[in-house]
């Protein structure tokens, strides 16, 4: 994992030494992030359930509009979060469900889930100091969980995120750190739907095209 983290790091060093240097940043700007997060971080805390997750993003901005300082983009992040999950209250499951003896046991086992997700956000930057910016990006995306659990449905959902980052930036290379949240839920299409939160730490390589 950290391994693939750095050849595509140095890969993108590569890319952008041999781009032409510009006396401004392109619009467009593609990257990579790696992140990890859990449920039990502030500003979230919970005793029913685990919820641990690592996430590979395909970071795609737009520099749509400058106003004075500030920079206003698109953010597009193709995404693929690993996530592990874990009823710790097993009375979350009541006796209104005919069958909750069964998915009690069921759902207090440690499962391993997959994640497919489409962000589509707008982020605001600001320069703080020669070649350091600060951001806030919120996005809302498509996703496809793949497995039930006692807290949501498989299948059709949505992932709303809102991070705060810094970056540093070297012509055209960029170095990326976000802190932010995240919460998954279905918008009620499919029942249960109680969905999951976490709070977040990425990291991330932006080169200019």
């Amino acid at each position: 994992m950290k391994f693939n983290f750095l050849i595509l790091t140095i890969f993108l060093l590569s890319f952008s030494f041999f781009s032409s240097a510009q006396e401004e940043s392109s619009k467009f700007k593609i990257g990579f992030n790696y992140g990890f997060g859990e449920t039990d971080k502030f500003p979230f805390s919970t005793d029913n359930y685990t919820y641990n997750i690592q996430f590979y993003k395909i970071q795609l901005n737009y520099l749509i509009k400058e106003w004075r300082k500030f920079d206003f983009e698109i953010n597009v992040e193709p995404s693929y979060y690993k996530t592990k999950h874990q009823l710790l209250n097993k009375y979350f499951v009541t006796p209104n469900d005919p069958e909750y003896l069964e998915k009690r046991e069921e759902y207090t086992k440690l499962k391993t889930m997959n994640e497919y997700v489409l962000g589509i956000g707008f982020l605001v930057r600001y320069p703080i100091v020669d070649k350091l910016s600060v951001s806030v990006l919120g996005s809302i995306g498509p996703m496809y969980i793949d497995t039930e659990t006692e807290r949501m449905a498989k299948g059709f959902a949505f992932s709303d995120v809102l991070s705060f980052g810094l970056t540093y930036k070297i012509k055209t290379l960029a170095f990326d750190v976000r802190y932010g949240v995240r919460h998954v839920s279905n918008a009620e299409l499919q029942q249960p739907n109680s969905g999951y939160n976490s709070t977040n730490l990425e990291f991330g390589v932006l080169v200019d095209l």
